[in-house]
């Protein structure tokens, strides 16, 4: 197999439609493919073969895409480096992935020229030009001469090292094979929710180096064009959408938390929209129903991880709908149902399926779910069991098939032998009106072991006691799940891939205790 070869067909079909859009550039289907040819044969020419591995450090911009496929082209592994790593980080995914060739931004080469020592990188290029650590990106492709690369790769070979910090802050690669990434690409085209067609537009929000660029071989095997932000901004969001008449985008619910926020948010033409997915994070009923009032009947919710290659559960716009219009509310609460070709199970601790409605963990089985973790035997034998990914993420099913998140199996508070499950009481936190984000951690507690504190932050303008939004959630939760105390904040501090950071949130409560649960 070769997914570069989706690339081609489309540019041999199509080779004037745009297949990407990222800040002032424009590229067609024939110049994606000539790009990632040409990068495809000086990667080659370097020395490098199949299986080796090629590292990325940058923002988003048109290169990254055109350097996915071409390492796609060539059969190599790509290691993206999120670009908001501090140096010693980026140093230790460099040793960790055994980069042979890294390319850089201009923003990164000092953190390169620092992070780059120690490890088995031998080429860096430069995205904007030749600099002291090596040759430009440009001046490559002018030097190469195009050929065709086609690398046949076994569906069991590595295609990317997928990083992420997961809840213990430890940085680890899910090995997602390019049998992964086919199985990725087939349920983007198969899936209602995800599919576009020739001609539609979707606008991915994130770095692309993770989620946001999960989709990406999924338009290209389509022939509709991907249009990059090259940063978050949420009223450069919208008029993204109103200016390239966008048909999809991809966000997290703290970039649709922005565009809410903004007061001109309804001056824009968002009508173009046809899907607007939104994942990675829970959001709030509240925020859900200010968005769809927003967006229209666009709204559509994944679940997927890094392990299981994207989404492996969709909530659909049906299934929005339904909620909103109230003939099944407890919908919005709901992180959807499994459509794809991936198993989903909520299992207990010893790996047996719990009766629909009993909270377990979730737990997913397919060929979008990675073989294991990049040189870490003991963390893929603790988290993969006969074929089974363990999510961490614990959860019940109802009869129909739907799933409900509780919490992380890491965030569970134990209160007085009582479990409490964050993301239970930050729902309710997030029905008041005032509230605009909300985090729900254990804090140390002489009697109870555990005490539930809620870090809040107000919309802007709003004044809201302490004791009113306790006595707000007392009204909707048992007595022991209230918020003992909460403190109200600007801002709640977000990890890279723009969740919020419990385990940075809960650290400031737990420094110095004399026991720690977690």
């Amino acid at each position: 197999m070769n997914l570069g070869r989706y690339v081609r067909r489309t540019s041999s079909h199509h080779p004037e439609a745009e297949a990407v859009v990222c800040g002032g550039t424009r590229l067609t289907y024939a110049a994606l493919d000539e790009h990632s040819d040409r990068l495809a044969a000086a990667l080659r020419a370097l020395g490098l073969t199949a299986g080796d591995c090629v590292a990325t450090l940058a923002a988003n911009r048109a290169e990254l895409v055109v350097t996915e496929v071409a390492l796609y082209k060539a059969g190599l592994v790509r290691a993206p480096v999120n670009a908001r790593l501090g140096v010693q980080e980026v140093a230790h995914l460099l040793r960790e992935s055994h980069a042979r060739v890294l390319l850089v931004d201009a923003a990164h080469v000092e953190a390169a020229r620092q992070a780059v020592p120690g490890s088995e990188v031998r080429s860096v290029i430069g995205f904007d030009g030749p600099g002291e650590l090596g040759p430009g990106y440009a001046e490559v492709l002018a030097a190469t001469h195009r050929e065709p690369v086609d690398v046949d790769c076994d569906e069991d070979d590595t295609a990317v090292l997928h990083f992420t910090s997961g809840s213990t802050g430890k940085l680890k690669a899910a090995t997602q094979t390019y049998g992964n990434r086919l199985a990725l690409m087939r349920k983007s085209v198969m899936n209602a929710h995800t599919r576009i067609g020739p001609g539609d537009k979707q606008i991915l929000a994130g770095p692309v180096t993770h989620a946001s660029g999960m989709p990406l071989m999924g338009i290209f095997f389509a022939g509709g064009c991907a249009v990059v932000m090259e940063r978050w901004d949420a009223e450069a969001f919208l008029a993204t959408v109103e200016r390239e008449c966008a048909t999809h985008a991809f966000v997290v619910p703290t970039m649709i938390n922005t565009v809410l926020a903004l007061p001109d948010r309804g001056a824009y033409d968002v009508s173009s929209l046809r899907q607007l997915m939104y994942g990675a994070a829970p959001m709030s009923p509240a925020r859900i129903r200010e968005a769809w009032q927003l967006f229209g009947p666009v709204l559509s919710q994944g679940y997927g991880c890094g392990e299981t290659t994207s989404g492996v559960l969709f909530l659909s716009t049906d299934d929005h709908r339904r909620a909103i219009e109230g003939q099944d509310e407890e919908l919005l609460l709901s992180c959807g149902r499994p459509l794809t070709e991936a198993e989903i199970r909520i299992v207990d601790d010893s790996g047996a399926q719990v009766a629909d409605g009993e909270i377990g963990e979730i737990a997913v089985r397919g060929p979008d779910v990675v073989p294991g973790y990049f040189n870490e035997p003991g963390l893929t034998a603790e988290t993969f069991h006969d074929g089974w990914f363990h999510t961490g993420d614990l959860a019940r099913r109802r009869g129909d098939g739907y799933v409900f998140i509780v919490d992380r199996k890491k965030d569970m508070i134990i209160s007085g032998g009582f479990n409490i499950y964050a993301v239970e009481v930050e729902s309710a936190l997030h029905q008041h009106p005032d509230v605009f984000e909300a985090a729900v951690v254990g804090i140390p507690d002489s009697e109870w072991g555990e005490a539930v504190k809620a870090v809040v932050v107000l919309r802007d303008g709003a004044e809201l006691q302490e004791s009113e939004l306790i006595d707000f959630c007392a009204s909707r939760l048992a007595r022991m799940k209230k918020p003992r105390s909460i403190d109200f904040t600007d801002a709640l501090p977000h990890n890279p891939n723009g969740k919020i950071d419990r385990r940075a949130i809960r650290e400031r409560y737990w420094t110095g205790a004399e026991r720690r649960v977690h």
